[in-house]
């Protein structure tokens, strides 16, 4: 029990050493046996690995530096930027029409607007399944910024804004976009992301990308050449 002040926390209690290292030893075999099957048993079986992985190593400080070095159980946080050759009302008008995100964002199926602040969302996951949440907005200035989170309930947690500044030189409009996700599995969510394809930094990268090449030129190209998503 540790005091700070006023305030008295009481820490967890501690496993004894066998118990840890079997915390450890099994989590890690779960690990491995779930991503060498790539069916969602397969991910969901890892998840769960890491989540003894994670007891075991909460269990001692030293190894507590390992975990915060790998991110375990912390939200995904991802930040980016970029600079499109378009005034903001109009970067603000495309993106405020939620329902117009697919057009750009590749990992979204569909985007329903219920009413002026929640909307429904659905996802692409890991093995060709899907994630479904409520949002609801939590700020909105027009031509300027939109913050969202997800509603209680939400199968993931989420949360963000995007801004539109004015770039320095007028060279157009500044777009910035913030996202934290709260996976269960933390940074083991991420590496298991990262291993099928979905890397949330990457995918939200190429989003602004397209965002990009459609608003400046009307159109996505694709890799092969042939352009998609005309407005």
């Amino acid at each position: 029990m540790t005091s700070t002040g006023d305030r008295t926390t009481k820490n967890p209690p501690e496993a004894n050493e066998m118990e840890r290292w079997a915390s450890l030893i099994g989590g890690g075999a779960m690990v491995l046996t779930g991503l060498s099957q790539r069916s969602l048993k397969g991910v969901l079986t890892a998840l769960a690995g890491g989540g003894l992985v994670y007891q075991g190593l909460t269990k001692q400080s030293t190894i507590q530096q390992a975990q915060d070095a790998i991110g375990i159980n912390k939200p995904i946080k991802v930040e980016k930027t970029v600079t499109i050759n378009k005034p903001a009302d109009e970067l603000y008008r495309y993106w405020h029409n939620f329902e117009q995100l697919p057009t750009f964002m590749k990992h979204l199926q569909s985007v329903k607007v219920y009413d002026t602040k929640r909307s429904h969302w659905i996802a692409s996951a890991p093995l060709g399944n899907n994630v479904e949440w409520d949002a609801e907005i939590l700020e909105d200035r027009e031509n300027e910024f939109i913050s969202w989170a997800s509603v209680e309930g939400a199968e993931i947690d989420n949360s963000g804004f995007v801004r539109f500044k004015q770039a320095p030189g007028d060279r157009g409009t500044e777009v910035k976009i913030v996202l934290e996700y709260n996976i269960p599995g933390g940074g083991l969510s991420a590496a298991l992301a990262k291993l099928f394809g979905e890397e949330p930094e990457q995918q939200i990268g190429d989003d602004l990308r397209r965002f990009k090449m459609l608003m400046e030129a009307g159109e996505i190209a694709t890799t092969e050449g042939q352009p998609t998503g005309k407005r």
